[in-house]
């Protein structure tokens, strides 16, 4: 008889732990096969094999075997179990396929095609060929490199990663790919296409749980050798994984944002370690924390074309908002000699509050302690829980009728646009216009093919598209993220200016307009030099000053609940148990309510991430009867991405 420690799959804190079995030959580590526990009939993932039997208990057999997959997944999830402060079940639920749904959940052929990939050069510059010689040294040796691939926007990364892909394959070795959101990335999905054809699997949210099942059993069988995906494509069944590739790395939609709250970026360093791989992450404007540990590779220039001239235009000296003086002469030059511009404001809607100038209020949410924003269909939407009510004709609180339409959105932009300059062609993306299926796409198309035309949206517009002919990009309110109350709120900022200035001038010489009321803060200072060298040294410094990553670790526990009485106190019961394990604990400290429910949160900074958060799920799990009871529900978030 032989016996197995298997994971039920089942999201209880208060089943977090592994069930001895009786298991037939051919089950080994990695079979997800079916199980028993208590009445009821659930999935489980064998862990180990040839286990001793527990005293005292009669043993059940397992059911059928209904899936498997690479035992080095098992090790990557429990390892994510560990690190991240959840349920082994949870995290093993992120490598283990589900069943087959019915046919028919699949998106339409337009939705799976990418845009056709920019043009491959000619010739590898000598940074490129450094670069893929350090990643092929790699592929050879077999021990786990971490790099980073660094450089302008422009200066030839993608081609990179496929001739370092290429190299994988000619050794027998199969290549993960990451892309923050592969809707975003279709020109990256086309170029990988087009060099390996149907080699390539794609994984993603937008396919169906067949077509995703189709996909993985592609990738399980050996047909599919590279897979392209967003941030859970890194659990893809591959095995001789040699090369992962973490596209844009320092995008914030690599942090899942929901239980378990693993980090995609730091989950494929573990990945590539248990599996010898290389791990390249790559960027324009590398994550302080990449910069500071990982092996730097430098990519020093564009290809092609200089970087864009960028301008700083102080708000304080312009009477006209959301369009300055300088931004509608640029514009007017387009709609008079033609091309494109970009312009991005990172807000949604017409105006993003309402405010009673009588009483001071701001029209908010029922349910969530957020402004409503007015949208162009007439009504106030909540962002959060989708909340939609009617403009008020008097202010609710008092009654008064003197209502103040505050700041600016992509609509109202839209709007002013079309009253200032006619000629242009307007097309906007935000998550409001391109959450139609296909909507995306057609929208990059329509603006890739337009002859005199400008892109209005929010952060949307600065990721990952290359298009001919645009020479001008503003920021037409680049205070919005300085104003976040987060220690990242530079580094953000310098990102979002970054990363748009590279959408501007890739094949002729291009202006990067900055709207601000801040022209001296730093990030502008440094982007305006297109110095990302000189903003990471200083904010390395600030972050070694206050103990922020890299120095430290953060965790932040966030409990919400009906009242904000019982959140506030399950979190002080929290921090008592973990005031001797080490680090400086501050909080509990309230959260904006979201969907009706109260939050709070306790932030840590830590040496010791896995100690933290491994004693913190104990007591969780520990809590957990008293948290159902009370209708309360508490997370760990190691390495959180906003707080």
């Amino acid at each position: 008889m032989r016996l197995a420690s298997v994971y039920p799959l089942v999201s209880s804190r208060a089943v977090a732990r592994s069930f001895t079995y009786e298991i037939p030959d051919g089950v080994g580590k990695g079979s997800i096969v079916q199980v028993r526990l208590g009445r009821s009939v659930t999935r489980g993932v064998v862990v180990d094999v040839d286990v001793d039997a527990p005293s005292g208990i009669k043993l059940a057999a397992i059911g059928k075997v209904l899936d498997g997959i690479p035992p080095v997944l098992v090790d990557l999830a429990l390892w994510i179990a560990d690190y991240y402060g959840t349920t082994p079940a949870r995290a093993l639920e992120l490598v283990a396929p589900v069943r087959r749904a019915p046919r028919g959940e699949r998106p339409s052929p337009a939705e799976r095609e990418s845009l056709p990939g920019e043009p491959s050069p000619a010739a590898l510059t000598a940074d490129q060929s450094v670069a893929v010689a350090r990643v092929v040294q790699g592929l050879d040796e077999r021990v786990g490199a971490h790099l980073l691939l660094a450089g302008p926007t422009g200066s030839g990364k993608t081609e990179v990663y496929l001739q370092a892909c290429e190299a994988a394959l000619a050794r027998g070795l199969g290549t993960i790919v990451l892309v923050p959101e592969i809707s975003l990335a279709p020109q990256t999905v086309g170029r990988f296409r087009e060099r390996f054809g149907d080699t390539v699997a794609i994984l993603h949210s937008a396919l169906g749980q067949a077509e995703r099942r189709d996909e993985r059993d592609r990738v399980a069988r050996g047909e599919a050798r590279v897979v392209v995906g967003a941030r859970s494509a890194i659990f893809a069944p591959m095995t001789d994984l040699g090369l992962v590739i973490i596209d844009e790395e320092h995008d914030s939609s690599y942090k899942q944002e929901s239980d378990p709250r693993y980090d995609a970026r730091t989950v494929a360093a573990k990945r590539a370690a248990l599996e010898g791989a290389v791990a390249v992450y790559g960027s324009a404007t590398p994550r302080p924390e990449s910069w500071a540990t990982l092996e730097r590779i430098v990519l020093s220039a564009r290809i092609g074309a200089p970087m864009p001239r960028v301008r700083i235009v102080d708000l304080r000296r312009e009477s006209g908002y959301p369009l300055s003086a300088p931004l509608l002469t640029e514009l007017g030059r387009i709609a008079e000699r033609g091309g494109k511009a970009i312009l991005l404001l990172n807000r949604r809607g017409v105006t993003p509050a309402i405010h009673c100038r009588a009483c001071g209020l701001s029209r908010r949410c029922g349910s969530c302690d957020v402004a409503l924003t007015l949208h162009s269909d007439g009504s106030l939407h909540c962002h959060h829980c989708g909340h939609r009510e009617p403009i008020p004709e008097t202010c609710p609180a008092c009654g008064s009728v003197e209502l103040a339409h505050i700041g600016a959105g992509t609509q109202r932009l839209e709007k002013e646009l079309e009253r200032s300059i006619p000629e242009l062609e307007r097309i906007r993306l935000d998550a409001d216009t391109a959450a139609r299926p296909g909507a995306l796409r057609e929208t990059l198309e329509r603006f890739r093919d337009a002859d005199r035309a400008v892109l209005v949206g929010t952060q949307m517009v600065a990721k990952g598209h290359h298009f001919p002919g645009v020479d001008l990009a503003a920021v037409v309110d680049a205070d919005t993220g300085l104003a976040i109350p987060d220690f990242r709120a530079e580094e953000r900022t310098f990102q979002l200016v970054t990363q748009l200035a590279g959408r501007s001038g890739r094949d002729a010489p291009g202006l990067v307009l900055v709207q601000t009321f801040q022209p001296d803060a730093m990030p502008f200072q440094f982007a305006q030099r297109h110095d990302v060298t000189g903003f990471l040294t200083e904010e390395l410094e600030r972050r070694t000053a206050l103990g922020y990553p890299p120095v430290g670790h953060l965790i932040s526990i966030v409990a919400s609940g009906p009242d904000a009485a019982g959140v506030a106190q399950v979190l002080r019961e929290v921090r008592a148990g973990l005031e001797d394990v080490g680090g400086t604990i501050l909080g509990p400290a309230p959260l904006l309510r979201l969907r009706g429910r109260h939050r709070a949160q306790l932030v840590a900074k830590t040496d010791e991430p896995r100690a933290f958060a491994r004693r913190a799920a104990a007591l969780l799990v520990a809590a957990s009867p008293e948290l159902r009871r009370r209708g309360l529900t508490a997370v760990v978030d190691v390495d959180p991405q906003s707080l």
